[in-house]
């Protein structure tokens, strides 16, 4: 059982860590941190009783519907929404960079626990992939998300257009990613080069974001 809880939430943890520990200028505090990983995880078992009574009750049929309405919108819409109910008018975000921290922590406490239950029913030995795929997906999709609330937070004449786009792209992306999963026998081939682009396309997002300590420009 330690075994098994460690493996699900050591990859979360790193994961975490990294992108806190990229943050250049005032680092959050841990507690606020701690907290949204907290919220992320408790996510879990409302989303997936949500998607048990659409799998029971046979809403959608289709790869595409799955991909992107039972899974991709509903787990980024929520933590969207739990990220603006809890963190969005904190007084420790004041930072371009600190959305992506709190996106993150959200994502990977959802992630977290996800593997955690994952690894419980079918064994630890599919730990490494979980690692690399459905973890590091989930922080990365948490990653451009919070760069833009963290952007709307600053650049108030686009504030709701960067609200949007903070739901828009990760419920594209997370889309996409399942919607591969689910379609294509050759998965491998497909979900490799996209795994590099949403990590380069996030690591961009870090950099654009630490490199505005006190000025927020029109990049997105």
């Amino acid at each position: 059982m330690v075994t098994v809880i460690s493996a699900g939430i050591a990859p979360g943890l790193a994961l975490l860590s990294y992108f806190y520990l990229k943050d250049k200028y005032d680092t959050e505090p841990i507690s606020s941190v701690i907290r949204s990983f907290i919220f992320g995880a408790l996510l879990v078992f409302p989303i997936m009783f949500i998607q048990y009574v659409i799998e029971v009750e046979g809403v959608f049929n289709s790869n595409f519907s799955q991909a992107f309405i039972s899974s991709s919108l509903l787990e980024e819409f929520i933590k969207w929404f739990v990220l603006i109910y809890t963190v969005y008018q904190h007084v420790d975000f004041d930072e371009h960079y600190d959305g992506i921290v709190y996106g993150a922590a959200v994502s990977l406490g959802f992630a977290s626990v996800e593997n955690i239950m994952y690894l419980f029913s079918y064994g630890v030995q599919f730990a490494v992939g979980r690692a690399l795929l459905p973890v590091s997906s989930h922080a990365l999709f948490g990653v451009i998300m919070g760069y833009y609330l963290g952007k709307s937070k600053l650049v108030h004449s686009r504030k709701r257009d960067l609200l949007l786009m903070a739901l828009l792209f990760p419920f594209l992306l997370h889309g996409i990613y399942d919607y591969i999963l689910l379609t294509k026998e050759t998965w491998l081939t497909y979900i490799i080069p996209f795994m590099i682009f949403l990590w380069w396309l996030a690591l961009r997002k870090v950099k654009i974001a630490n490199g505005n300590k006190n000025k927020f420009n029109n990049i997105v």
